[in-house]
């Protein structure tokens, strides 16, 4: 019987390893523009806010307009004690669907990715 008590321990402190390494990677907590958000004002920036600290040298974002067209983005900081990503716009959204596409490593060294959409509707 000390056989199945200590396979089952085993197997439990296993599974709490594994989720706690699934839980260490930066996950995208909020956004501004809100994902499936429609705004009315085209923002001059885009504020990540993921849940664990970036390193800037290799996070950055990527945003596309109607058609897929490449829109223009300016140099990301970190902000909030580098849990937020903000990339300025620098070109005038029109009317449309944009899609940004991130891509951070967080300072524990994880990577992560991910992409949301939001709509510019005057």
């Amino acid at each position: 019987m000390p056989q199945i008590k200590k396979l089952t321990f085993l197997s439990v402190a296993a599974t709490i390893a594994f989720a706690g390494q699934a839980l260490a990677h930066a996950h995208l907590k909020a956004a501004a523009p809100a994902s499936d958000s429609t705004v009315k004002q085209p923002p001059s920036e885009l504020d990540l806010t993921f849940t664990e600290g970036l390193n800037l040298k290799f996070s950055g974002a990527k945003l596309t307009g109607p058609g897929k067209a490449a829109v223009e983005t300016g140099e990301g900081s970190l902000m909030d004690g580098d849990m937020t990503l903000m990339v300025p716009v620098s070109q005038k959204l029109t009317p449309g669907k944009y899609t940004v596409e991130w891509h951070v490593l967080s300072t524990d060294g994880h990577k992560t990715n991910g992409t949301y959409s939001f709509t510019v509707a005057p």
